[in-house]
Parts: C-alpha cells; structure tokens; sequence
C-alpha cells in the first residue's frame, strides 16, 4: 500500500468530526507512527478543538480526565465503570488506555480494549490502547495530539489510564484538566501516596476494592496528608471516594465529583490556565523533538563526536562543548 496522499487529511478530519471511528482510528495512527502529514493533521484539527469547537452549551472542548495509581488498584475496571456513567448521562466518550511497551518491538504489551468489551459496540465510545514505547512518565509520547483527534472528533469527555510506573506516573496531571488518583487497601498506597508525591497532583482520590479490610484506614490517611497540605483559601480540596468499580459501587459518585471539580475549574479560572500549560509544554516537546533530530545529523556528520572527545581528555568542559554545538546548529539553521 502506497503512502497515504495530503488530499486524504482533510477528508478523515470531515469524517472524524462526524464520528466516523475508522477515521479517527487512522488520524491516531498517523499521530503514532510520527507521519509526515502529521503537521497537516494537527492543522486541519485545530478549527474543531478546545475553545475553537463551537459547543452551544461548552465552548472549552473535550474535559480531560486522567486516572493514574499503582498496579493492581483496578483503573482499567474503574475506567470501564466510569464509561457506563458518562454514558448515561448521555455524553460522547474517549478512552486513552497507554499500555505497557516491549522494549524490543514497542508493542503494547496489555489488552484494555479487552478489558471493556461491554462499550465495544457504543458508537459513541471511541477506546484506543497506545503503546508508551518506553516514555517513562506512563504516557505515549503521541497522547498530547491524540487527545485533539479524540476532541475535534466531538467527544465531551476523553478517559487517559496510564500505566501503573510509580513515581514517574505524576506527569498525568499536566495532561488532564481532573487527575484521578486511585488507590486499594493492603497495598501500602498511604506511604505510595507520599512518597510518589500523588497528593499534589490529585484532584480526586478514589479508594477502589473498598469491600475490603483497610478502606476506611487508607481513607484516614489521606484525609490526614490533605489536611497537612499548604492550600490558599479557596482552592480545591480533594474529595476522597470509595468504590467497588467491579459491581459499579461508587462510580455515580466518582462521576459528580468529576463535575464540581470541572464546575470549580471554570468558575476559578483554573482550567484556562491548565490549558495554557498544556499547551506550553507540547509546543515545547514538539521544539525539543526538532532539536534532536538536527541533534542526529551533526552526530552522523561526526561533530558531536569531536566535541566528545574534546571533553574526554580535557581540552574542552560539556557546557563549553555544548555551547559550540548549538552555535553549530543555529549556523546550519540560518
């Protein structure tokens, strides 16, 4: 199959925002694989996305809601339960479900697409499992411009699951106008919680398998580190839900809490600024990813190499050497 010509952008694009989901499927494909129409894609996106979607109702696009916390605690089944609520409350649903990745093939290594059979035949739930390809904050690096396809294609709320990492997971939150932040009795999730620094990044703390011994522990706990928190008057403060995601037990409740927090977002201003941010750090990801590939041809062209060995016997230091290096980019830009 030949490449896939500039004139078929604007037709998946026309066909995404009617919810064609082969259309979005391909527009997240070419995200993925860093294709040269990319730039075209995200062009003709931008019309139909964020404050330019011309929602009667809401005119700040897709709400981002991102779920993160250790391995075992349940985000794929809470993930799905939460589906089911936004569903009836009639609302178009995005899934970004970042898999695992083998470091030999980049394959996602994890099924949750399997793992929500029960929304595979609603047309208006898209689920796509992204593979993170060994980005250690438990992203795919393609999540950013996935989540324009995901708004432009007129979801009113996208789903980010990320892949239970640790520490490094918190970069969730810079994503996602509400993170999610879950946690089970009998995993230690209180000393996690501190340690991975998930206080500061969470919006909403939901304790899942709450059937169990510890739940109300675990809620004591964090109750208490929120009460330590250092918050300016009028700032939010985390609610903490328990659920049985498993039995749809708490999931309506985890739903509202979504929505005071989207209403504060608003009424603050909050959620512009997040946006702000958001958008910050991907022009600047997008910058940084150019630096590099010019970064890769003055290695082949042996420079870098050069200036390595400079440094190793002393008659250069790294930050003079790096100096050099940039005035040799910028001389090759100009």
């Amino acid at each position: 199959m030949g490449r896939r010509s500039s004139g078929d952008v604007p037709t998946l694009v026309e066909k995404a925002r009617s919810g064609d989901a082969r259309s979005v499927a391909r527009l997240i494909s070419l995200v993925e694989d860093a294709s040269p129409l990319l730039r075209e894609v995200m062009a003709g996106l931008a019309p139909y996305s964020g404050s330019a979607r011309g929602d009667d109702e809401r005119r700040s696009g897709a709400q981002v809601v991102g779920l993160t916390g250790s391995p075992g605690v349940g985000k794929s089944t809470s993930t799905s339960a939460l589906v089911g609520v936004l569903r009836e409350q009639g609302k178009r649903v995005g899934v970004l479900a970042v898999d695992p990745s083998s470091p030999f093939s980049g394959g996602a290594l994890l099924g949750d697409r399997v793992r929500m059979q029960d929304h595979a035949l609603d047309g208006g739930v898209y689920i796509r499992s992204m593979a993170s390809r060994g980005h250690l904050g438990g992203l795919s690096w393609a999540t950013p411009q996935a989540l324009r396809v995901l708004d432009a294609a007129g979801c009113d709320v996208i789903l980010v699951e990320t892949v239970g990492v640790g520490q490094s997971e918190v970069e969730v939150a810079a994503m996602a106008d509400t993170t999610l932040v879950l946690l089970s009795p009998g995993m230690g999730d209180g000393v996690q919680a501190a340690k991975a620094g998930i206080l500061e990044v969470g919006d909403v703390f939901v304790i899942n398998k709450a059937d169990r011994d510890g739940a109300d522990q675990v809620r004591r706990e964090l109750r208490s580190m929120i009460a330590l928190g250092d918050r300016p008057e009028g700032a939010w403060r985390p609610p903490i839900v328990k659920t049985v995601a498993s039995k749809g037990v708490g999931v309506d409740e985890v739903a509202e809490a979504i929505e005071q927090h989207r209403v504060h977002l608003v009424e603050s201003g909050e959620l512009e600024r997040r946006r702000l941010r958001r958008a910050r750090d991907e022009i600047e990801s997008i910058a940084l990813t150019a630096l590099r590939q010019q970064w890769r041809g003055v290695h082949e062209n042996a420079a870098l190499d050069d200036l390595a060995e400079e440094v190793v016997h002393g008659r250069s230091d790294p930050y003079a050497a790096a100096d050099l290096l940039l005035e040799s980019l910028e001389a090759g830009g100009s």
